[in-house]
């Protein structure tokens, strides 16, 4: 059946291709373990064997956890952070305004005042300072008592800002995970899996992750010490909700400690010990068990939303609060803020649409510039337009001659590693990030060289070659659709980039009906083609009444197709049911 439903181009222009896999490999993970059919092959598909499969199913942090200390600089950082507790010295932590920056400042002010010390978190505007510490913020932490200057998720390429910190006397600790330059700033202890120097196997944390490994190395340099024995040691394992959260919508791979990270945070998370989570769960209507899902799509963008069109302290500030009455009304704000925000973004993204279907379709790289279009929500339009195009894609939006980017990358193009060498090359004035994600700020007389030079550089990267794939796991009828097949998928979870969630084709189903529903989503519902099961399905098509995709269902009523979905648990008034999410179709 495999090579009757591989496709070479699918309504949304996608080559279909089923996953490779060892069908020896599947038989003895299924007679040693006793794993379903389907769950063997999607181990195999992954790379799973029978010597990894039980750590691979049970992740867990505390076998997973590699030794800080194997980072550079995290000896000497965790050494000062500890003294800094013991002496009573005040601490800054300057973060980003996304939610890696949110959620790594907020876990480094809870470890800190669980234990005693004094800490205080300081998110730059974004609009008014942009990213990264800056002369003025760091005055400012200077003069109301902090000796110690914590950067998190930012400060690795800050080489001025960090002089001018060592000039009035901060010992400044960089907590980063974003590509440098060949120069370190002037900081005290750089910690960064992605410094040029860092020899680690483990490069993919974000912020919190790192930050999380900080709050490790100082633990136990404070117990090394005798700390504890006059002090409450705290149970780290609690920050680890934050650890998730920041992981997810940074969109890092979940193999490795990650891995371990997001399935032990979503346990956390579940138990509602965060004040700030728990009622932003509330605010976006979260009543079920929240899964990778819940945290990239409902509670992150309200978190964000402060960042990018409100106030910039308002996510860190949910995170870090006691008071439930608080952070009702933190939640509140942000849920308006994030209502806001969609608005702002869907304009930008119509403008940036008609700029690229106009001029750049063919263009290796896609680069729309607009005037005054928000710089909160580029960075969302730039994610939204990789994916329809499946291309690299930075949004620009020029104010006062200055253009500010925020971009999005595809699998095999390193976004962050292209922009760091025009930055080297004098093209931009700032610009950084990691392969999936990356900005920049330049002058707007050197964007068409930038242009160019980003063109070249990433259309010969090997992503560009891969082509608009979807990968299959395999193909099931209608009525092979239900809860238990379901719970099997969900003990390979949790999936996200680097362990993908599984997607099957719905074989010869045929289209009973379809209607618009929501903000622009497709609801459809599909039977099996009238072979007399009577099994019906429900399958949703977000997003998509003006594509393609959407018009087709729109307009293939009752018509015999295949169709490419993903199959998720929901808990519905407490019953559980099967979520049906679409992601292409091609008529049988």
């Amino acid at each position: 059946m495999s090579n009757i439903l591989e496709v070479e181009q699918s309504v949304s222009g996608y080559k279909w291709k089923f996953r490779d896999c060892d069908e020896r490999q599947v038989k003895a993970l299924m007679e040693h373990f006793g794993f379903s059919e389907v769950l063997a092959k999607i181990l195999v598909a992954r790379g799973i064997g029978k010597e990894n499969a039980d750590d691979y199913l049970k992740p867990s942090v505390k076998n997973s956890l590699p030794d800080p200390l194997h980072y550079k600089d995290m000896k000497q950082a965790a050494e000062r952070c500890a003294k800094a507790v013991i002496d009573g010295e005040k601490i800054a932590i300057f973060g980003d305004y996304d939610v890696d920056g949110a959620t790594a400042s907020s876990l480094l002010k809870r470890f800190f005042n669980s234990i005693g010390a004094k800490a205080v978190i300081y998110i730059p505007d974004r609009i008014e300072e942009g990213y990264g510490p800056n002369e003025k913020a760091i005055q400012h932490l200077w003069d109301i008592g902090c000796k110690i200057l914590v950067t998190v998720d930012c400060g690795t390429v800050s080489y001025e800002p960090l002089a001018v910190a060592k000039k009035i006397g901060f010992a400044t600790i960089v907590v980063d995970h974003h590509i440098g330059g060949d120069l370190l700033p002037e900081a005290h202890a750089v910690i960064n899996p992605n410094r040029m120097d860092e020899t680690t196997e483990h490069k993919h944390l974000c912020a919190v992750g790192v930050s999380f490994m900080l709050a490790v190395a100082v633990n136990t340099e404070l117990r090394n010490l005798g700390y504890y024995k006059t002090h409450a040691e705290p149970n780290l394992l609690k920050l680890l909700d934050l650890v998730a959260l920041g992981t997810i919508c940074d969109v890092m791979p979940l193999t490795g400690i990650n891995r371990a990270f997001v399935a032990q945070g979503l346990k956390v998370l579940s138990g509602r010990t965060n004040v700030g989570l728990a009622a932003l769960a509330d605010v976006s209507g979260l009543s079920e068990k929240a899964g990778v899902f819940h945290l990239g799509f409902m509670l992150g963008p309200r978190i964000n939303a402060g960042g990018r069109i409100g106030e910039a302290s308002l996510g860190a500030r949910l995170l870090t609060t006691e008071d439930p009455l608080e952070a009702k009304e933190i939640s509140l704000k942000l849920n308006e803020l994030n209502n806001e925000r969609r608005a702002i973004e869907m304009q930008v993204e119509e403008e940036a649409t008609k700029i690229v279907e106009a001029e750049h379709m063919n263009d290796p790289f896609i680069m729309p510039i607009g005037r005054g279009w928000h710089q909160g929500v580029v960075g969302i339009v730039a994610s939204r337009m990789k994916d329809r195009y499946f291309k690299p894609c930075a949004v620009v939006t020029i104010n006062n001659g200055i253009a500010k980017a925020s971009g999005r990358s595809i699998p095999g193009v390193d976004l962050g590693a292209a922009i760091a060498s025009a930055r080297d090359l004098g093209l931009t004035l700032t610009g950084g990030g990691h392969a999936m994600a990356a900005g920049f700020t330049a002058e707007e007389a050197k964007l068409p060289e930038l242009r160019k030079f980003l063109f070249e550089r990433l259309s010969i990267q090997p992503g560009h070659n891969s082509g608009r794939t979807i990968n299959l796991d395999g193909a099931i009828a209608v009525s092979g659709i239900n809860i238990a097949l379901v719970h099997d998928l969900e003990k390979a979870a949790p999936y996200g980039t680097g362990n993908s969630e599984p997607r099957f084709v719905i074989a010869n189903c045929r289209l009973v009906d379809s209607q618009i529903v929501g903000n622009g989503h497709v609801r459809c519902i599909f039977d099996d083609g009238g072979i007399g099961s009577g099994s019906k399905v429900y399958a949703m098509c977000f997003r998509a009444m003006e594509g393609k995709l959407g018009q087709f269902f729109l307009h293939s009523k009752m018509k015999n197709m295949h169709v490419a979905a993903r199959l998720r648990l929901t808990n519905w008034q407490g019953r559980e049911r099967v979520e049906t999410q679409i992601d292409d179709a091609v008529l049988a």
